[in-house]
């Protein structure tokens, strides 16, 4: 079984509560999430606070493993943010050993979180570009040979109002007829039929 941090852990247990009460975190759709063995979790962003609502529900038997921005792991926050399961990654340019970190993590049996829009899709302004659909989460699923998984996310982008948080869980993607086809071809159809079903479960909630 995929390793859990003793910090995750401890913080996992006292903000459970808060986020299943206060928040009235609701959760669909967990059988679709592997009991052991890695996975590629691949969810709609709005929020810097959406890996711990999308994780929660699976407390405490999973924990997720995510990409977080290289500048922040400095030396104060660095074993804050690997207790919580954060890998660091180099923003605006293609950073390999990331991907290669990812893809190592999936094999060792855990779950790893992408953001297939690659930056939050509402940021309060208006932004200048709209997000754009990365594929590095279906090429880090087929590098790996393990499921990829889409999940939906509401509400994170209300927490001072105290909105109520919704998440689900959908089945994964297939991905075997896609064994055949070049890594890229493959990645971009991986990624359209993710980010349909992403779409799909998004109007579900």
């Amino acid at each position: 079984m995929a390793k859990r941090h003793p910090l995750y852990l401890a913080v996992a247990a006292l903000s459970w509560p808060v986020v299943k009460v206060l928040y009235r975190l609701r959760a669909t759709g967990l059988e679709h999430i592997p009991a052991e063995g890695g996975a590629v979790l691949a969810s709609n962003h709005t929020s810097n606070f959406d890996p711990w609502p999308l994780g929660l529900p699976l407390f405490p038997g999973r924990q997720l493993r995510f990409m977080g921005k290289a500048e922040l792991f400095n030396p104060i926050l660095r074993p804050i943010l690997v207790g919580a399961g954060a890998f660091p990654v180099r923003r605006g340019e293609a950073d390999h050993d990331a991907i290669e970190t990812a893809v190592r993590l999936a094999r060792a049996g855990e779950i790893v979180v992408m953001f297939p829009e690659g930056t939050r899709a509402r940021k309060g302004l208006r932004k200048r570009y709209e997000a754009r659909r990365h594929t590095g989460a279906a090429r880090i699923a087929l590098a790996a040979g393990v499921p990829l998984v889409p999940a939906a996310i509401r509400g994170t982008g209300r927490l001072a109002r105290l909105g109520p948080l919704r998440v689900a869980y959908g089945r994964p993607v297939e991905l075997d007829d896609l064994a055949g086809l070049p890594l890229r071809d493959a990645a971009q159809t991986a990624t359209d039929r993710l980010m349909a079903a992403i779409e799909e479960l998004g109007r579900g909630l």
